[in-house]
């Protein structure tokens, strides 16, 4: 089996996707624009050729690439990257290629999130009230309709980038004299935490291995004042929220994918969908669940493609969370006597690139325990400031 992996080598964990590709028996082909002799060696060895473009933004030039490939190994048969920035290119190179998978048909009911609202209430998911306001006057009409505070965020766009949570008339004509010219969606403030729903489908779009997350702020409010975040993944999840997230598998057509749901848990108990992404959550997230299960998702992953099924179930004998630090603050303890406080229960530790600090913090640990508790006391050593 020939797949074709863009850009194997960002962000810096995925390399870890092809070198299972090779452990289970597929032809991993790397396609990108970094120099070959800036990949890491456990990633040259795991692909069976790599094709280098001066940038990956030329269409023509990543045409080029695949046909190379077929030329040398054959038929294509899968093509990805678990990259949302990369969802669309791969969508259409496989409409070109006749690649099994998402084809352009599908990109507006898992990019827009006004499409992506129209399916939650299709499926019988209740949404935020709101909807995409192109002028002045279409943004005030929801605000009569909703109330203040409102958030606002592209209609096409990953994570908090460009988001705003407008409090009253000032913010609104801050927010219109400065938003980008995109379409924007703009719906009520719901107050509740986030929670996801996550995992992977098989070929038929059954959920073979799934995992939840609780994060401590949005990441919108994250982004927008520099703060700190960590977010943990769970033992047990709500029945409410598997049934949720499984309603989501089937009417979005996860299929052979991984998805990341998410949603807010209001002060009722109540759910109500916040986005569907079809690609593993961001940061360390896949990391994580091995931590947690004790098991290589990765290879998971690479075994539902190569031979339609996998080993790998989700025990969840432990808590997991990342915790972010930001290097704006001065924290009492230096990382190595951390190492030390937090003793076995720390498992990994590293440097954040800085394109995925605003977010996730300029430097991460992650710990793991089989009690909650000692989740939360290493949550408060690591955020502790001088």
């Amino acid at each position: 089996m020939n797949v074709v992996f863009l850009s194997p080598h960002f962000p810096p964990n995925f390399f870890r996707f092809c070198v299972a590709l090779r452990s289970a028996g597929a032809t991993a082909l790397g396609l990108a624009d970094a120099p070959w002799d800036q990949l890491r060696p456990e990633l040259r060895a795991a692909l069976a050729e790599y094709y280098r473009v001066s940038d990956m933004h030329h269409y023509d030039e990543l045409l080029r690439a695949m046909g190379y490939f077929t030329f040398r190994h054959g038929r294509i048969d899968r093509l990805d990257s678990m990259s949302e920035y990369w969802l669309e290119t791969e969508a259409r190179l496989r409409d070109d290629f006749n690649v099994l998978g998402l084809r352009t048909a599908d990109m507006a009911r898992i990019k827009r999130k006004s499409e992506m609202k129209r399916l939650f209430q299709r499926a019988g998911i209740r949404v935020a009230r709101g909807r995409v306001c192109p002028t002045a006057k279409s943004v005030r009409d929801l605000v009569k309709e909703v109330g203040y505070p409102v958030v606002a965020k592209p209609d096409v766009g990953v994570g908090a980038a460009q988001t705003y949570k407008i409090h009253g008339e000032t913010e609104l004509e801050a927010y219109l004299a400065s938003k980008p010219p995109v379409d924007y969606i703009v719906e009520e403030f719901v107050p509740g935490g986030i929670v996801t729903y996550d995992g992977l489908a098989d070929r038929e779009g059954r959920v073979v291995f799934d995992a939840s997350l609780r994060y401590s702020r949005g990441v919108m409010e994250v982004v927008n004042e520099d703060a700190e975040m960590w977010y943990h993944a769970v033992r047990d999840i709500p029945q409410d929220l598997v049934d949720a997230g499984r309603t989501l598998v089937d009417a979005f057509g996860v299929r052979e994918r991984f998805f990341h749901f998410e949603f807010f848990r209001l002060e009722d108990g109540g759910l109500v969908a916040l986005e569907v992404n079809v690609r593993p959550p961001g940061g360390l997230t896949v990391d994580m669940w091995n931590y947690q299960n004790d098991v290589d998702v990765y290879r998971a992953w690479a075994d539902l493609i190569v031979r339609g099924q996998t080993e790998v179930r989700a025990s969840r004998p432990h808590f997991v969370a990342w915790v972010g630090r930001k290097d704006r603050f001065r924290y009492a303890l230096p990382a190595r006597e951390l190492r030390r406080e937090l003793g076995p229960a720390l498992v990994h530790h590293e440097r954040v690139q800085d394109i995925f600090a605003a977010a996730i913090g300029n430097e991460g640990f992650i710990v793991r325990s089989p009690e909650l508790g000692e989740i939360l006391e290493a949550v408060e050593a690591v955020h502790r400031k001088a």
